[in-house]
């Protein structure tokens, strides 16, 4: 069995309290990784080593420098994305021809913001005044904290960390309990890479971790992917202490299908937008939309295709969706469904733990559609994060528009359509950070990514990405030789 230590300027050292937990693989459920558990002691070590190399020498690198970093970084990851492909889908259920395409993604990412490091440029400002001269610089804030989740660690990590890296800050990385190993991996390419000791640190754990990383102090900006619910406590915690924080939370995103849509690239665009990862994305098109003159042909077409979705060993190349992530997750998501059944929904296909032969002890969950659908149920209103898709008819554009609004959430959407006037119309409308037309879960480095109302603040990945972890310093410089009144009023 697999055993990690904590991982703190640039070391791997044994936890303060000697205390270790088990990490679960969801398809045979057997413990597969002893983690380490940090405590506050392990915490404020690691947020102090990040600040010491912050301060003497990390932020006086050049961008060129951190750039030959990213790069060989990057480099490293691509050639390693088989084998960490395999460890994330040991550890989180997800099939392998997801979890290798992430860690390819996750490189050009790093490269993307490699060529950033040393394009950091600040911006002379013209004033009224003729003898005074003004500048203004971005600089790194410091001492950064990353939290990811369980479903996708090394793809959520490289929403957040190319950018911090390039922009010259230090990290503190703390992942998800259910899913750890990858990231502990992470830090041998890390040194391979050539990063100092104390740039990057990684403290394991359970929620008391998170709490004394985003509570401890010495913390000058945090970036979450997570829940809700986990989110709003720790913007309580940073606002304590003034903290500025990037939140990418949940979602129940509308992906909205007309009746002159090509039906098969739709279809296809339903299916991946909630099957893909088992459902457990925050970018899940949890809730499809379908204009009534095509609602019974997109129904029967999704029950037909999500029947044969093949269930397996994450590890097979030839599987199409793999578990449940961890235990709680699995309750959670047969929690909803069986309150589906019972809030008047039609259950079109699923509905059930998945037992059959290989799959008798993973945390398998049959893909399920419900039909019929109305938006104020919870099946309609709550994040699943599962295998669970939700089928709305609407009669206008319009409709649509009111009822894809119609929710708490605002991360992503999808729209599904021939008519470029409409797409346009219905884009511009639509109360989510993103917004994909006639594609759906697509990515790209140098676009923006994040969400409005409960899903979160701030962006990652894109130019947006990079100057959420610089500060704007601004230097104004008087050249004149005019002594003027020291106490006359200049702001």
């Amino acid at each position: 069995m697999r055993s990690h230590r904590l991982y703190i300027n640039g070391e791997w050292v044994a936890p303060n309290s000697g205390e270790t937990f088990l990490s679960i693989n969801p398809y045979t459920q057997e413990p597969w990784a002893v983690i380490s558990q940090a405590d506050e002691t392990d915490v404020k070590r690691a947020v102090d080593a990040a600040r010491s190399t912050f301060e003497q020498s990390w932020r006086h690198t050049t961008g060129l420098e951190r750039a030959g970093m990213m790069n060989r970084l990057a480099d490293l990851l691509e050639a390693s994305a088989n084998d960490m492909a395999v460890l994330e889908s040991t550890d989180n259920g997800k099939v392998i021809r997801e979890t290798r395409g992430q860690m390819v993604f996750a490189a050009r990412i790093y490269r993307f913001f490699a060529g950033y490091a040393d394009k950091i440029w600040g911006k002379v400002i013209p004033l009224d005044q003729k003898n005074v001269f003004d500048y203004a610089t971005y600089e790194p804030l410091g001492v950064i904290a990353l939290i990811t989740a369980w479903n996708s660690p090394m793809a959520l990590l490289a929403n957040k960390l190319p950018a911090a890296l390039a922009a010259g800050n230090c990290v503190v990385v703390k992942p998800s309990e259910h899913a750890s190993v990858t990231t502990l991996e992470f830090c041998s390419l890390m040194e391979k890479a050539g990063f100092p000791p104390g740039v990057f640190n990684v403290v394991t754990g359970d929620k008391r971790t998170g709490q004394a990383l985003v509570a401890g102090g010495g913390i000058d900006k945090i970036s979450f992917t997570g829940s809700g619910h986990t989110g709003r406590h720790i913007a309580a915690a940073a606002g304590k202490n003034l903290i500025p924080v990037v939140m990418e939370l949940g979602g129940k995103s509308p992906n909205i299908i007309f009746d002159d849509a090509d039906l098969d690239k739709a279809t296809v665009g339903a299916l991946a937008g909630i099957f893909a990862a088992t459902g457990q994305t925050c970018i899940a098109g949890s809730r499809l939309l379908v204009q009534r003159p095509i609602y019974d042909a997109i129904t029967d077409r999704l029950a037909k295709r999500a029947s044969q979705i093949r269930l397996g060993n994450p590890l097979d190349p030839a599987t199409e969706m793999g578990t449940a992530a961890n235990e709680p997750q699995f309750r959670a998501i047969m929690d909803f469904i069986e309150s589906a059944k019972t809030e008047g929904a039609r259950l079109v296909t699923g509905g059930e733990p998945a037992r059959e032969g290989d799959l008798a002890k993973g945390l398998f969950i049959k893909p399920t559609i419900f039909a019929d659908v109305k938006n104020e149920m919870r099946l309609a209103q709550e994040e699943i994060f599962g295998p669970v898709l939700s089928i709305i008819p609407f009669d206008t554009e319009e409709e649509a528009i009111r009822i894809g609004n119609a929710t708490r959430f605002g991360l992503a959407s999808g729209i599904w359509t021939r008519d470029l006037n409409r797409m346009h119309r219905v884009a511009r409308e639509i109360r989510s950070g993103m917004v994909w037309v006639n594609t759906y879960r697509a990515s790209a480095a140098q676009t923006p990514f994040g969400g409005r109302k409960e899903s979160g603040f701030g962006r990652e990945r894109g130019e947006s990405g990079l100057y959420e972890f610089l500060t704007t310093k601004n230097v104004m410089v008087d050249f004149s030789d005019d002594p003027r009144d020291p106490f006359s009023a200049r702001m």
